[in-house]
């Protein structure tokens, strides 16, 4: 079947692509050659890739896929295309603008927005997401993987959450104690360490573990055996599985957990060079190799 073409302009940027096969809408984030580090156009761009798969009734099931080796390697913090100082119209909440704000109530801002507010929308997408992961899945990239249904995973894939190096409890979507076990979410943060796909899938975290040569072969297939299912029998079953585990306090604990995210980049900000601790992504590199 025929891939039909993107059904939005997203020029001059293109960091994100769309492709909608029968009922399978694929969301591809395509900054290659930084990782798909996630800047504000790549995360606007994503918003409105998934809003029109869910506007779209042709389309039963959503597949996130990152473009080049890597999936995602985070948050953009160093990229020539950074643009966390740049205004958008807040789709994802109430909070105000950021660009002209200082201190916490910027970072706050826009984290709520473009963090923790975009991963609650996108997990109530009422459809399924499937994340189609190689390489790096860091950080920012656990983010977007988790707040999908399902996850087939390369067996190149990895697994990490460094940013307790910066001083800082984990990222910002805090659902680590809800996709692992509790000692294990704590060994991932306090090592920083890379989770292997194999592990992963181990624990519970992943799906289907595939080589990376059919990766994206075999994410199709299970979309396309998803698909097959009655569209509102999918969103009913999603809608009580993500409200059991709110019911087990996800909701809540990602709300205490941004809090005392913010409380260490306000502690970063008063101590050191910056609220990320003076560390970019080559430091964060260099501080994983040595480990």
């Amino acid at each position: 079947m025929s891939a039909d073409p993107t059904p939005f302009d997203d020029s001059p940027s293109d960091v994100v692509r769309y492709e909608r096969r029968g009922p399978v809408a694929t969301v591809t984030m395509n900054r290659p050659a930084y990782r798909n580090a996630q800047n504000s156009a790549m995360t606007y761009a994503l918003d409105r890739a998934l809003y029109t798969a869910a506007a779209d009734d042709t389309v039963k099931v959503v597949v996130l896929a990152g473009a080049g080796k890597h999936f995602s390697a985070g948050h953009d913090i160093g990229t020539p295309q950074r643009d966390a100082h740049l205004p958008h119209a807040r789709v994802a909440g109430l909070w105000w603008d950021h660009a002209d704000k200082a201190g916490a109530e910027q970072r706050f801002a826009r984290e709520a927005e473009v963090y923790l507010g975009m991963c609650r929308r996108w997990r109530e997408l009422p459809k399924p997401m499937i994340a189609s992961v190689q390489g790096a899945c860091v950080a920012g990239g656990l983010m977007l993987a988790w707040v999908c249904d399902l996850i087939v995973a390369a067996d190149d894939a990895f697994f990490a959450d460094p940013v307790v190096r910066m001083g800082i409890p984990g990222v910002e979507y805090f659902a680590h104690p809800w996709v692992l076990p509790p000692r294990v979410a704590k060994e991932l943060l306090y090592t920083g360490d890379r989770m292997d796909a194999r592990r992963a899938h181990e624990l519970g975290m992943v799906n289907r573990v595939v080589p990376r040569a059919e990766l994206a072969a075999a994410t199709l297939r299970l979309a396309e055996r998803v698909a097959t299912m009655p569209r509102l029998g999918l969103a009913l079953a999603k809608r009580a599985v993500n409200q059991a585990e709110d019911l087990q306090g996800l909701h809540t604990g990602l709300d205490a957990a941004f809090a005392l995210h913010h409380l260490a980049h306000a502690h970063n900000a008063e101590t050191s060079a910056d609220p990320l601790a003076g560390l970019d992504a080559k430091a964060m590199a260099r501080a994983a190799k040595d480990t």
